[in-house]
């Protein structure tokens, strides 16, 4: 449409069209364009916004990433459906073992809800009003040509009479508006002033010398009003960047319509008024993306600074351009037109005290934060905490700095004490400030939430954070005797970005330091938050996954390694999600236990497992099975009792199924192991030690455990670097001295299949025996086994 609108324009300069009616068509085409988009919005329901992350105080982000413009938000990044795992266990044995990096979820808090209420929608009747005042510019243009010459103006003075009250109200109904403090109003104030003053004061320079008509009258009040929109739009792209387009849009739009009353009145050439045509059509497009970036739920970021604004060069550029011109055409400016020129001086000069007078409020509490407490300030307590910067000096010391990183640190509390008290936290605040530079800035962001703003690179900032973890984890004396807190690090480059994005990736790194186990400082990359928002979609959509019937297993045969024939098998979990594909138990269990649902999907494939036995049975297959569980899933009071009642149910022989728990998982919880596994082996089920080490603490605690098969991995098969005999050999006679089964799983290969043979390995199972199917595709490998190698 712009090129459209270039070509019309060009056609009308050059004489082939025109110059009224290539102004009509360009811009009434362009209002006609935006005009559906408004429409569409004004007759659409409001649509919801999807859950978004909140990354402190006033950050929010989306379910993704910015876009392109045109666009509002992209579909969330979906992770392709990850491949069958070749073997192993239907679960990791708890939230500890998962093979990738782990993804944190959103904690819910002070420092920020894991799913913040929704943004304002765009209400129909603010959509109808805008595309009631892009009308009302569209049908004051195309009439231009249609009227006689003496009705023009009129013409163009009516469009701009109807058109700024209705971009007016329409603004004001905009969501997402936040009050001012009385510094950014008369911040504010003082920038329409200035900017104002000094285009009045052009006007009156670039308009022939006489008594001033109502026509310039009502163009220089539309410039007036053009002018407060622009600053709003610039103070608030960052804050509310739909609403401020949508300002953009409705500047320029009502800039356009004044300069064509001016040009109009004073009877220019009909191609003077092509100049008009940029305007009214950027307004026009610029007003109809704005709007659908709101109506799509862009969110407010409240407490974003405030844009930056040439408050000095502009209004003092164009005051001097139009005085000059003035000379050179007149040669000469009227003692008014001089005192008007000089009143563009006063609203610049206090714009820049005001500036100043932030700079050095900022600057001195960025010096109370790096400067080190005094002995009164230890002894009372609350002056390290109330030196510290806040959130908002944060954000204009990162708007500031061209380079550095940026810290934040997250405390919780250990042993029987979740909470951090504010005893604590004062020593925390001393040593946040004795561990930094004297240029970094120390700013707290909530109630046990630091930050540490530094001037050097990356990689040293790296070792700051490090040595701020080391001395934040020593203990903290308290009237009990000694107190410790964990502690989460995340690090983000600052390069130059945005404050509001630094800051937020900053706490996607530290909420991932959380999920991997806290006291550890981790850095941002851009896989973590896609990862991330994959991890949001997948808490969203995970708890009616089993009442929809989404759960499913799939079972890997074992074979003896002897003939390769089947003995058993093993129920692998699978999501079978119609949003994100097959959904393994890697990344599906950890998300379960956040959500407590490990209990229920716990229960359900027990239950599928009997019901599958039984069915095989009936058809005259005497397999047993293997059932992955967790430790904290075997911790609770009624397992063996559930276990039980399952068997009954179906009528399995308990000989039939095996629990197996992993071993890596089993160490903090060994007690509690020990018991559930003697009590399942007391009802008959047999009991298995899964994904087993051979080092020398799992050798120790082996004699412990009551389990009936062990577990290895296709590792131990190969030869000891020293020349000695593999471990799979040590592990194959330990376990015939302890009377264990020994089976082999992930094998890959024929020669990995002959290692575990030649060791005295009885079973086996992975790609290279039988891959995990389903229910009716193993029953069918069944049916063919004696016909078909394996």
């Amino acid at each position: 449409m712009s090129l459209a609108g270039a070509l019309l324009v060009l056609a009308g300069t050059v004489g082939l069209v025109p110059a009224l009616a290539a102004l009509a068509l360009a811009v009434a085409a362009g209002c006609a364009l935006a005009c559906v988009r408004l429409a569409r919005l004004a007759g659409a329901p409001p649509r919801s916004a999807a859950p978004a992350v909140s990354s402190g105080p006033g950050v929010q982000f989306g379910p993704a990433p910015p876009v392109p413009s045109g666009l509002v938000a992209p579909p969330a990044p979906v992770a392709p459906p990850a491949p069958a795992a070749p073997s192993g266990p239907a679960a990791p044995s708890g939230p500890a073992a998962p093979s990738g990096p782990a993804v944190p979820r959103v904690p819910s808090g002070p420092t920020g809800p894991a799913v913040p209420p929704a943004p304002e929608a765009l209400s129909r009747r603010c959509a109808a009003l805008l595309d009631a005042a892009v009308l009302a510019v569209g049908l004051a243009v195309a009439v231009l040509p249609l009227a006689d010459p003496p009705y023009r103006p009129l013409v163009a003075l009516v469009g701009l009479a109807v058109t700024a009250p209705l971009y007016a109200v329409a603004l004001l109904r905009l969501p997402g508006r936040v009050r001012l403090t009385a510094a950014e109003r008369l911040r504010r104030v003082v920038d329409v002033l200035g900017l104002g003053v000094s285009l009045v004061f052009a006007a009156w320079m670039l308009l022939p010398p006489g008594p001033v008509s109502a026509v310039a009258t009502a163009g220089v009040a539309g410039a007036i009003g053009a002018v407060a929109l622009l600053v709003t739009a610039r103070a608030e792209r960052r804050r509310r960047p739909g609403a401020a387009r949508c300002s953009a849009g409705a500047a320029t739009t009502l800039a356009g319509l004044a300069l064509l009353v001016v040009l109009l009145g004073h009877h220019a050439p009909d191609r003077a008024t092509l100049v008009v045509a940029p305007p009214l059509l950027a307004g026009a497009l610029l007003t109809a993306d704005g709007a659908g970036r709101t109506a799509a739920g862009q969110r407010p970021r409240h407490g974003a600074p405030p844009a930056g604004w040439p408050v000095l060069t502009t209004p003092a550029a164009i005051a001097a351009l139009a005085a000059g011109y003035r000379l050179w055409t007149v040669g000469e400016i009227p003692a008014p037109a001089i005192a008007l020129g000089l009143a563009v001086v006063p609203p610049m000069v206090l714009r820049e005290l005001l500036a100043l007078a932030d700079q050095r409020r900022a600057d001195r509490r960025a010096g109370e934060a790096c400067t080190p407490a005094s002995p009164d300030d230890r002894r009372l307590g609350a002056g390290p905490l109330a030196g510290l910067a806040d959130r908002d000096d944060l954000l204009r010391g990162l708007a500031r700095r061209e380079g550095g990183a940026l810290l934040v640190v997250e405390l919780v509390g250990a042993d029987d004490v979740p909470a951090v008290d504010s005893s604590v936290l004062v020593e925390v605040a001393r040593r946040l400030r004795s561990g930094c530079g004297p240029g970094d800035l120390v700013a707290r962001l909530a109630e046990a939430e630091f930050a540490v703003l530094t001037d050097v690179g990356p990689v040293v900032a790296y070792g700051l954070g490090s040595r701020l973890l080391a001395a934040l984890t020593e203990p903290y004396p308290v009237p009990e005797g000694l107190r410790r807190i964990r502690v989460s690090v995340g690090l983000a480059e600052t390069a130059g970005g945005d404050p509001e994005d630094v800051l937020r990736q900053a706490d996607l790194a530290r909420r991932r330091s959380g999920q991997l186990g806290r006291d550890r400082v981790e850095w941002y990359d851009a896989y973590l938050e896609e990862q991330l928002v994959r991890r949001l979609d997948l808490e969203r959509e995970l708890p009616g996954a089993l009442a929809r019937g989404e759960l499913d297993l799939v079972y890997q045969p074992v074979l003896a390694l002897a003939d390769r024939q089947p003995v058993g098998t093993e129920a692998l979990l699978r999501w079978r999600s119609p949003t994100f594909g097959t959904v393994l138990p890697d990344e599906l269990l950890p998300v379960a236990a956040d959500l407590d649902l490990l209990g229920e999907v716990g229960r359900w494939v027990l239950d599928r497992a009997c019901r599958q036995l039984a069915d095989w049975a009936d058809g005259g297959r005497k397999l047993w099975m293997a059932v992955n569980v967790t430790p904290r899933e075997l911790a609770a009071p009624d397992f063996v009792v559930r276990t039980a009642t399952a068997l009954a149910a179906y009528d399995v022989p308990p000989d039939r199924l095996v629990v197996e728990v992993a071993e890596p998982a089993v160490g903090a919880e060994l007690p509690t192991v020990v018991a559930r596994l003697a009590g399942l082996r007391s009802l008959g089920v047999r009991t298995a030690l899964d994904d087993f080490r051979a080092e020398h603490a799992s050798l120790a605690q082996l004699r412990r455990l009551p389990i009936d098969l062990l577990k290895v991995r296709p590792h131990l098969i190969g030869p000891a670097p020293d020349g000695h005999l593999p471990l799979i050999d040590v592990v194959a006679t330990l376990g015939d001295r302890l009377g264990l089964e020994v089976v082999v799983e992930g094998l890959e290969s024929d020669a990995q299949v002959a290692g575990a043979r030649r060791a005295g390995c009885r079973y086996g199972q992975g790609f290279a025996l039988a891959r995990p199917a389903t229910a009716e595709r193993v029953e069918a490998w069944f049916e063919e086994f004696g016909s078909a190698p394996r």
